[in-house]
Formats: C-alpha cells, structure tokens, sequence
C-alpha cells in the first residue's frame, strides 16, 4: 500500500476476526513503533503485547464511556497492544510531559504500520489506568497512555468525512484559510 492510502484506509475498528497475527507482519509493526520520533530520541514509551484471553477481558474491563464496542473489540481482537510511557525518560516543557507525545506518536506508527498489513486497530485511551496497570503488572514510574485492539477486520467501514481544511489550516496567521488551490512562495 502506498503511504496515502494507508492513510485513508485507517479506520478504527470494533469487530475483529479470532485470526492470529503473523509473527513476520507483527514484526514489521513493532519494527515501525520502534521507528518513530521521541523526545532527543529517548524511547520513554514501551508496547505490552497481549493475547492472554483472561488478561483481554481484564483490559476491556478497564474501558471507561463504554458503549460496549470498545470492549467487545478489545475481547474479540486476537491481541491487543498497550502503550506507557515513562514520564522521567521524556522531556517536560511549561509543565507539559511529553512521554504522552512520544507514546502517541509511537501508537500512531503501530496503528498505520497495522493498516499497512491489512489489520484493523481502534485507538482507546478511555480507560481506568490503575486496572490497566494491575492487570498487566505495569511498574508504578510508568503511566498508560493509551490501546488498541488489532486484528483482521470482520467489518466494513467507510471512513468519517475529512475535515474541511478550511476550518482547520491557516495560512501566516490564525482564521486565514489556507485553500488547497493556494499559491504561496512556501511551496513550489
């Protein structure tokens, strides 16, 4: 798949096939988390990898807000990958701790890295972390950042309407629309 359409082929899923993942695939996942940018390139993060099904049922049990797909996708995915990050390991500026960017960003190459492979994954933060933590024997330095089930897709799902870049990018100063069809000297 090329870059862009693993982009616009990411969807978060909630209906997983019982498939195990192929361990050359599973691989390629990690291998790509493990690529991603941190802060003056110290890996505060850490992925747990879990297909123990008492420990999936513990972990969807740890899901706040739930309307019952989230947890139902957390059990039926054949495993589930978990982020903390050590906030020691990573940089704080102005009181904003960015083990949290380092995880996140590290989650979102697991999950494009996941879509490349032909997985589907569902990013869930809401989450009790002190269940999350026990369950997973998580030492006390490291906080959970976020989760997601991966798998083969048993669903079908058209991706949300992109957002109107209008409403969202700004060119030289906030509230100036930055149209695609612009022309400016940034970009030849």
């Amino acid at each position: 798949m090329q870059f862009y359409d693993v982009i616009k082929n990411r969807r978060s899923i909630r209906s997983f096939k019982n498939t195990p993942i192929e361990r050359d695939k599973l691989a390629r996942i990690i291998d790509a988390a493990m690529r991603s940018p941190s802060w003056k390139n110290h890996t505060s993060y850490s992925f747990i990898l879990v297909d123990n099904v008492g420990e999936k049922q513990a972990l969807a049990g740890a899901i706040m807000n739930d309307t019952q797909e989230a947890t139902n996708a957390i059990e039926q995915a054949p495993m589930v990958a978990v982020v903390v990050g050590e906030p020691h390991d990573s940089g704080v500026i102005k009181d904003q701790e960015y083990y949290m960017v380092d995880g996140a960003i590290a989650m979102e190459h697991f999950v494009l890295a996941a879509t490349n492979e032909g997985y589907g994954t569902c990013w869930i933060a809401s989450l009790d972390e002190n269940t999350v933590r026990r369950t997973l024997n998580i030492p006390n330095n490291y906080r959970v950042i976020a989760m997601t089930p991966v798998g083969e897709t048993e669903e079908r799902k058209e991706h949300h309407h992109k957002k109107d870049v209008r409403e969202h990018v700004f060119l030289n100063q906030w509230g100036e629309a930055y149209t695609q069809n612009d022309g400016f000297s940034g970009i030849h």
